[in-house]
């Protein structure tokens, strides 16, 4: 029995303890068609120039009469036409939750997230990240874990003991958006072996007074991001393959926002120890300025612009710069879109970014989204990505 099913039947058992009691049920579901063209050509003769797949969500919420006890369930399932790797099923969400007067104890496979900043999100580590879904990193696996949080007038604390490891989905041969040299997720280095390998844990306290809002974070696991190692393909093969190494690490964090009239000014920073590198650390920071009924409309209109910085020579922002716009109609279609890019401040390399959603009524909504790479030299970790610019229409109905 593999750790993260053990998770889901210890939810599971834990959920049935308070069946007697359950009697709100709340459930949603999604189907989305999805299709990407890619303009470009890809490095490889193996690559598509355009995909569709079919993605099947639902949520699912059961909790008691006094709300004490609560299940939550999120499956999710995509069929791909061309990467077989990017079709695949999972739980995002399998967790039990029981609530008293301050305390809250969850157990389960959850997705949990930290930070404030637009561009990148440094002390977000606690979940896998999914990049078979989308390169931009935002796509997370469920963590197995127990999280008891305590709520006082000086903030929230949160204790996570993290219960197992999940490796870091990749697109595969027939995908795009991987680089140039194929990875091998299956034969993994890790740092550590063993119950080690698997478990970790975190702790971190946020607090909301004044316009401020908090947060400090410490993590000790295995590394989700790996580093990406070139190695013989075998001993007969003279192909190199890239091979994930996961280190075994701490992370401190701080996440900072200030809010005042239409201001956003965000900080993110971690320092972390562990893996060939002594200590690293990263940064990135900036602000969001909206200005309200722009020309007289009801839409509000958000400017963005961050700096990150990053003392890993392994990282592709390293000393960039992002600047980006948010708009919102403010309409009962909720129509938004935000346009972004980051600009490499040495070389000038970019990757621009779009998206933008509308509901056309209460089932059904669209969305776009568009990535372009720009000037990427090969010396810059994204260089493998540099023909994989694309645009994606998505069609959801909702029930």
């Amino acid at each position: 029995m593999t750790t993260v099913t053990r998770s889901i039947v210890a939810a599971a058992a834990l959920s049935a303890l308070a069946a007697p009691a359950l009697a709100q049920v709340r459930a949603r579901g999604s189907v989305e068609l999805e299709w990407r063209g890619f303009p470009a050509t890809s490095l490889t003769i193996d690559q598509a120039r355009q995909d569709a797949s079919i993605v099947f969500t639902a949520d699912v919420s059961v909790a008691s009469e006094d709300r004490r006890h609560r299940f939550s369930l999120e499956p999710f399932l995509r069929i791909d036409s061309a990467d077989s790797e990017r079709s695949h099923a999972d739980f995002r969400t399998l967790t039990y939750e029981r609530v008293w007067r301050n305390l809250e104890l969850r157990a389960g496979l959850r997705r949990v997230f930290w930070g404030v900043a637009e561009s990148r999100h440094l002390v977000d580590v606690i979940n896998q990240t999914d990049l078979v879904e989308n390169p931009d990193g935002e796509d997370k696996l469920g963590q197995p874990m127990v999280d008891l949080a305590w709520i006082t007038n000086a903030g929230t604390v949160e204790l996570f003991v993290l219960t197992g490891f999940r490796t870091r989905p990749y697109p595969g041969a027939g995908g795009r958006l991987r680089p140039a040299i194929a990875v091998a997720p299956d034969r993994a280095v890790f740092s550590e072996d063993g119950l080690r390998r698997h478990l970790g844990w975190a702790a971190r306290w946020s607090h909301a007074s004044g316009g401020w809002d908090l947060g400090l974070s410490h993590f000790h696991a295995t590394a989700r991001d790996p580093r990406l190692v070139p190695e013989p393909a075998s001993t007969s093969d003279p192909g190199v393959l890239l091979v994930p190494h996961y280190d075994r690490i701490h992370q401190t964090g701080l996440d900072v926002q200030w809010t005042s009239g239409g201001w956003l000014l965000k900080l993110e920073g971690m320092t972390r120890t562990g893996g060939p590198a002594r200590r690293a650390g990263s940064v990135v920071a900036g602000f969001e300025y909206t200005i309200g009924q722009v020309l007289g409309s009801a839409a509000d209109l958000g400017l963005l612009a961050e700096v990150l910085l990053d003392s890993r020579s392994t990282e592709p922002f390293q000393d960039d710069v992002f600047v980006g716009a948010r708009l919102a109609l403010n309409d009962v279609r909720g129509t938004e879109l935000l346009a972004g890019a980051i600009v490499d401040r040495d070389s000038g390399a970019a990757i621009f970014s779009l998206e933008s959603s509308r509901r056309l009524n209460e089932s059904w909504s669209v969305a776009a989204e568009g990535r372009a790479f720009a000037r990427v030299p090969a010396s810059d970790p994204l260089h493998g990505l540099r023909r994989d610019g694309y645009l994606a229409l998505r069609l959801t109905r909702w029930f």
